[in-house]
């Protein structure tokens, strides 16, 4: 007998947790009858009832869209699917991402080619040479 009631205790635990976090999770407009902060407190000081109350009366459900989401097989249209949760599940983020790498790498190239002709022009003008002019980007002027 024990036994019993202690896996009596353990569903009914269960049960509660599980309708407070339906309640909590639900959209405003899914609630009935009561506010949010009255079916939590309910299902919290009446584990049992309060439970089966809240998955009784407490929620409506959507016509055509079961508990668990989007049914299963069904390929939703554009305009009803989820938008992308994360950042990286997003393909114009990933885009801006690359876009933005390859924009980075172009104007660290573009300096470091500056840098290595200033370098290359200091040296010749050390060694008595003239800086070479044909080599050089277009735009730039040699550093005195």
């Amino acid at each position: 007998m024990p036994r019993l009631y202690v896996l009596l205790f353990v569903v009914q635990i269960v049960l509660a947790v599980c309708a407070l976090i339906s309640c909590l999770s639900a959209e405003e407009g899914e609630i009935k009858a009561l506010p949010r902060i009255v079916w939590v407190l309910i299902i919290l000081f009446f584990p049992l009832l309060g439970s089966l109350a809240w998955f009784a009366a407490g929620r409506e459900r959507v016509p055509g869209r079961p508990a668990g989401g989007t049914p299963k097989g069904r390929i939703l249209p554009p305009r009803e699917r989820p938008r992308p949760v994360a950042p990286d599940d997003d393909p114009e983020f990933l885009r801006s991402l690359g876009e933005r790498s390859r924009r980075e790498d172009g104007e660290l190239f573009r300096r470091w080619e500056e840098d290595l002709r200033r370098r290359e022009d200091e040296m010749r003008r050390r060694d008595g040479e003239p800086p070479r002019e044909e080599d050089r980007p277009e735009g730039s002027t040699p550093t005195s």
